[in-house]
C-alpha cells in the first residue's frame, strides 16, 4: 500500500504558524506517487488549507491513516498512534526531563522518532534547522529590549524605534524599517557615554550568522575580542560587534595552549573566562549550543560581581537566543513570548520580574523565536528537509534498524525505531 504521511498543525501557543514542509514541495513530493498526504486543518498556519488541497493533499482532522507524521514542535502524549513514525524537534537528547513523559509513550507504543536536530553529516554538522532565523529574530528583539531599557532609564536613541521581530515578520521588512533606524544612529554621538554599543555574539554558527546580518542592517563596525579588552573599541560607528569564538570562553585548567578538541572531548579540564569581557558589552546574544558538561557562559557570580560596583555596568540586555534554562547563561530562568518577551533578573540572587525595569540584566529569553519569522523560517526549513521525506516515508520499517534503508543522515537522527532507543540514544534510558 501507499504509504500516508501527515503534516499536524502547531498549536503549542498562539504563536506557532510554522509548517515543515511547503506546500510547493509537498506537491513535488506527491509527484512521485510513492507516496499519500494528509494535513491537518488549521486557519493560523502560514499556508492555507486551500494551499495544501492544491498540492494535492486532504485536509482532514483525523490522522488515523497517517504512517509518517511531521511536525515542528513537540507533539502532545496523548495524540500518539501506536506503531506510527514521527519527526519533530523532540528536545530529548539531553534528557531533558520535561519531554522525558513523551518519550516514554512512544516507546510503550512502540512508535518510531526522528529528531531534526539528529539530521547531521559525518562531521556532525546539523544539515535542517531554523538556526538562522533564530538568529536574525533574537538579534531584533535584543536590540528592541535596548531601546527600552535604554528609555526606561531616561536615555532616549533610535534603538526606540526597533519594533519585535514579529512585526515585521521577516528580513525584507526588517531592512526596510532599519533603513529609518540607521541613519539616525549614524546622525550623531550616542547620549549617556554608550557611543558605541558594544554588541558581543557568543558563537559563530547558524545563529551567529542569522544575528549578525541582522547587525549589518545598521551602522555598525566590528573589532575582535582581544581589541575589546585591550580598549581599541573603534569610535567611527556608533555599533561595534564582537564575535566571540570558545577560545575567548574558557582557558584550561592547567594552563598552556587552547587546544578545541581537547575541549569538546574533555570539557572539565577548562574553566569559564567570558566574565573578563562582560564590563565592555552593552548586548550580549548568546548563541552557542550548551551542555551540562561545559562550563556556564555567565553565572550567578559574574552578574553579582559586575553589579558590585558603586555605579551601574554598561551591560542592559542578554539575548539568549539559546535559551537553556538555567544553563550557559545562568540567570535564563523561564522561557518567554514574543508579546511579554523579557524579564530583568536580580544580579544578587536570580529573582526576576518581568519586563525591562529594574537593577540586573533585561534577559531576552524568547524559546521559539523562528516563528516571529513563520514564513520566512517554513520555506527555509522545507528546503532543506526536501531531499529527506520521500526516504523518511518511503523506508520499510518492518526490518530490524541495522537492516532499515535510510541516507546515514536520516540514521543518525532516529531516537528510537518501533519502541525502542537506537544505539547512539540508550544513555536517555537512565532518564525514562
Amino acid at each position: 500500500m501507499t504509504p500516508v504521511m501527515g503534516i499536524r498543525r502547531e498549536d503549542k501557543n498562539r504563536w506557532e504558524r510554522r509548517v515543515p514542509i511547503i506546500p510547493g514541495h509537498l506537491a513535488e513530493h506527491l509527484a512521485t506517487g510513492r507516496l499519500k498526504a494528509i494535513v491537518q486543518p488549521y486557519p493560523e498556519r502560514v499556508f492555507t488549507d486551500d494551499e495544501f488541497r492544491r498540492a494535492g493533499a486532504r485536509v482532514e482532522e483525523a490522522l488515523g491513516e497517517v504512517d509518517f507524521l511531521f511536525a515542528v514542535k513537540e507533539i502532545p502524549t496523548h495524540l500518539f498512534l501506536p506503531g506510527r513514525a514521527y519527526a519533530f524537534f523532540s528536545h530529548t537528547i539531553k534528557r531533558q526531563a520535561y519531554n522525558m513523559p513523551m518519550l516514554r509513550r512512544m516507546l510503550e507504543l512502540g512508535c518510531t522518532l526522528v529528531d531534526y536536530e539528529r539530521i547531521t553529516d559525518a562531521q556532525g554538522r546539523r544539515l535542517v534547522f531554523f538556526s538562522r532565523q533564530a538568529g536574525q529574530a533574537g538579534m531584533i528583539d535584543s536590540l528592541h529590549l535596548l531601546g527600552r531599557r535604554l528609555g526606561w532609564e531616561g536615555i532616549e536613541t533610535a534603538f526606540s524605534m526597533v519594533g519585535m521581530a514579529h512585526e515585521y515578520g521577516d528580513l525584507a521588512s526588517t531592512r526596510a524599517a532599519f533603513e529609518k533606524v540607521g541613519p539616525k544612529l549614524a546622525a550623531g554621538a550616542l547620549p549617556g557615554g554608550l557611543h558605541p554599543i558594544v554588541v558581543g555574539i557568543a558563537g559563530y554558527g547558524n545563529v551567529s550568522v542569522g544575528a549578525q546580518e541582522v547587525l549589518s542592517l545598521l551602522p555598525c563596525a566590528e573589532c575582535s575580542p582581544e581589541d575589546l579588552l585591550g580598549g581599541r573599541i573603534p569610535d567611527s560607528s556608533p555599533m561595534v560587534k564582537v564575535v566571540f569564538r570558545e577560545e575567548h570562553m574558557v582557558e584550561p585548567l592547567a594552563g598552556g595552549a587552547f587546544e578545541l578538541s581537547r575541549y569538546f572531548a574533555h570539557p572539565e579540564e577548562f574553566r569559564g573566562v567570558f566574565r573578563r569581557y562582560l564590563p565592555h558589552l552593552h548586548v550580549l546574544v548568546n548563541a552557542i549550543l550548551w551542555e551540562e558538561r561545559y562550563p556556564r557562559l555567565v553565572t550567578f557570580t559574574d552578574l553579582g560581581d559586575l553589579w558590585a560596583g558603586g555605579e551601574a555596568p554598561k551591560l542592559r540586555v542578554i539575548g539568549d537566543v539559546s535559551c537553556d534554562l538555567n544553563g550557559a547563561i545562568e540567570c535564563t530562568a523561564k522561557a518567554t513570548m514574543p508579546d511579554e518577551p523579557a524579564y530583568v533578573a536580580s544580579p544578587e540572587d536570580g529573582a526576576i520580574s518581568m519586563g525591562v525595569e529594574g537593577r540586573g540584566p533585561v534577559i531576552m529569553a524568547v524559546d521559539n523565536l523562528p516563528a516571529e519569522f513563520s514564513t520566512e523560517s517554513s520555506l527555509f526549513f522545507s528546503e532543506q528537509l526536501r531531499p529527506f521525506i520521500v526516504p523518511l516515508v518511503t523506508a520499510d520499517r518492518g526490518v530490524p534498524f541495522e537492516r532499515l534503508e535510510l541516507p546515514a543522515p536520516l540514521r543518525r537522527a532516529v531516537i528510537a525505531y518501533n519502541g525502542e532507543l537506537t544505539p547512539d540514544y540508550e544513555y536517555i534510558a537512565t532518564a525514562l
